[in-house]
């Protein structure tokens, strides 16, 4: 029998000691074993984006490894990330995606379910507080195959991280509402009441800015209201509802707010309905937060120090917009692992923190109340209680959607315009939708 000597065992020990403190020093930084690596990412062109390269360099100096940014306007970058994620082996380890790009990436598995990762205890922060994430953004952005196939349920998976969080809220001008002693609306029948007393109080200004160019536009704009005034685009078993009660209500809203807003509203888009509010011409804005970081700068903005915000108006139910961004792996990355911990790191508290400070959109209820974020961007704090109501279910994040939403808007705009009643239109787009989905199959097991 093989014997050890105790000079041979003392070594052995030694030995088996500098390869604990060796694992142990490994362990502790978990970046060690991917350093010298390079990521490939692709994002958008976007003020969250713009702050997200302004941390970057924080994460290559800490962990060694190096990322290139292959940032693009956002349609070129939907373009590139369609022939990228076909290859057998991507350019990409990280992309950025938009919530209604999940349902085509997830339908044609090329993206990873991010589930093995947090399970790796070599790559999973539990100091991580997935929690504090945006919970509505994390349904929209980041669940596929639970309840419709794209919300949460027992048969849901996860697959992307919110990144970018933006949420539909009121800007009012408050000296015009002070002037005249104007009440901020906090709901619909206060909001429609004061957008068509602005235009009398105020001559040459408008009451609210909105989007009214047909086909996505327009469907936008509609969106923003059928939510909180109870509608829905489907029941649960894929029954077009775009012609209930609810969503005639929803147009009629948005073509009362389109009379009373500035002129030639039926032609805006998001940039005009955006630039009216910032050049004065309108008493209100009702969209995304993107909006804030122009709405300070004297270059781009005629209202600097005039504006409050408030929360999206409620209907019967407190419902905001959900947009904004996710990230997620490409299923043929050819760094995963590095990736996720890069994923990881840009959603953490601290990294969130430091991208809010540059001028981005948090994904965290935390950062939304952090003393220091509320100190540089006071709008902060009513944007994360905004948050709280981002509705995942806003609109169907389904491969059929995008024909969908050209019908609708194409429709709608008709009604802004005159040629149709929303009641027409709305009538028009529900019996196409239903042949849509009809093609689709959803009606197979009916």
């Amino acid at each position: 029998m093989y014997k050890t000597t105790s000079k041979r065992k003392a070594g052995l020990l030694a030995a088996t000691a500098v390869s604990m403190m060796v694992s142990s020093l490994v362990s502790a930084n978990p970046y060690k074993p991917y350093e010298g690596e390079t990521l490939v990412v692709n994002f958008p062109a976007h003020p969250h984006y713009d702050a997200v390269m302004k941390v970057l360099p924080d994460f290559e100096k800490e962990t060694g490894i190096e990322v290139e940014v292959d940032q693009l306007q956002y349609l070129a970058m939907r373009q590139k990330q369609t022939l990228e994620l076909t290859k057998r082996k991507g350019d990409y380890d990280l992309i950025a995606y938009v919530v209604f790009s999940k349902a085509d990436y997830v339908a044609a598995d090329q993206i990873e379910p991010l589930a093995r990762f947090f399970m790796n205890p070599k790559l999973s922060d539990p100091n991580y507080d997935a929690g504090d994430l945006i919970d509505g953004y994390v349904q929209n952005i980041g669940v596929a195959g639970g309840k419709k196939g794209y919300l949460p349920g027992p048969t849901g998976s996860f697959f992307g991280i919110p990144f970018g969080s933006e949420t539909s809220v009121l800007g009012y001008r408050k000296d015009i509402f002070d002037k005249h002693n104007l009440k901020v609306p906090t709901n619909y029948g206060e909001l429609l009441d004061v957008t068509c007393k602005i235009q009398k109080l105020e001559p040459g200004m408008a009451g609210l800015a909105s989007r009214g160019k047909s086909g996505h536009q327009t469907s936008h704009a509609f969106l923003l209201h059928l939510a909180p005034l109870g509608g829905r685009i489907f029941d649960d078993n894929w029954n077009p509802t775009i012609n209930s009660p609810e969503a005639i209500q929803a147009g009629n809203a948005l073509k009362q707010i389109l009379e009373c807003g500035p002129e030639g509203g039926t032609s805006f888009g998001f940039a005009e309905a955006k630039n009216a509010f910032l050049q004065g011409k309108a008493a209100m804005y009702l969209d995304t937060t993107v909006i804030a970081g122009e709405v300070d700068d004297p270059n781009k903005s005629k209202i600097v120090g005039k504006v409050g915000w408030a929360k999206h108006p409620t209907g019967v139910r407190s419902a905001s917009q959900t947009g904004g961004f996710g990230i997620a792996i490409p299923k043929n990355a050819q760094n995963k692992e590095a990736a996720f911990l890069l994923m990881q790191w840009l959603t953490s508290k601290e990294t969130d923190k430091k991208i809010a400070l540059a001028g981005g959109n948090p994904s965290r209820f935390s950062t939304h109340q952090d003393p220091d974020v509320v100190k540089k961007f006071p709008q902060m704090a009513i944007f994360g209680e905004a948050l709280k109501d981002a509705d995942p279910d806003w609109r169907p994040i389904i491969p059929s959607w995008g024909q969908i939403n050209t019908e609708l808007g194409t429709n709608l705009s008709k009604a802004m315009t005159g040629e149709l009643s929303v009641e027409e239109a709305l009538n028009k787009t529900n019996k196409t939708v239903k042949s849509i989905m009809d093609k689709a199959g959803y009606y197979t097991f009916n």
